[in-house]
């Protein structure tokens, strides 16, 4: 699997001069992580069967265009993340086992640590919109 890493050194000062999407290294890292991301989703027993289906093209692109945008990346997400998630019965147990293979993804991919405390404060910052009322947002976790 190809790492990604964000720049020449690992000072979260020099990761403050540009956006957290082009410090782990844009559109190409997003899709990776994305991919990798949804592997785990659709292997977790609990959250697997959330995605009967799988997850395709489509739904990798909304995720990826939705924390492109959340991360600073150049293209703004116009989607309906509330209407896409309402009545699926997500619970908080739910959003902490997402939100622990986030983090491994993160780990898997090299994303350095200052970069992975940020995305994973700006993810949790995303679920109020993603999960409507039927999930609280996390606390972001430094």
């Amino acid at each position: 699997m190809t790492k990604f890493s964000c720049c020449a050194t690992s000072a979260p000062a020099m990761a403050e001069t540009i956006s957290v999407y082009e410090a782990v290294g844009g559109r190409a890292a997003l899709v990776a992580g994305v991919d990798n991301f949804c592997r785990r989703l659709l292997a977790d027993p609990v959250l697997g069967p959330f995605f009967p289906g799988g997850i395709g093209v489509r739904h990798r692109a909304y995720v990826v265009s939705i924390l492109g945008d959340a991360l600073g990346g150049p293209t703004r997400y116009a989607g309906d993340m509330v209407g896409g998630h309402r009545g699926l019965g997500i619970s908080d147990a739910h959003c902490d086992r997402a939100a622990a293979h986030l983090g491994a993804t993160l780990v898997e991919l090299g994303i350095p640590r200052h970069l992975t405390g940020r995305i994973m404060a700006i993810v949790a910052g995303l679920q109020p919109w993603a999960i409507a009322d039927t999930c609280r947002p996390a606390a972001p976790r430094q």
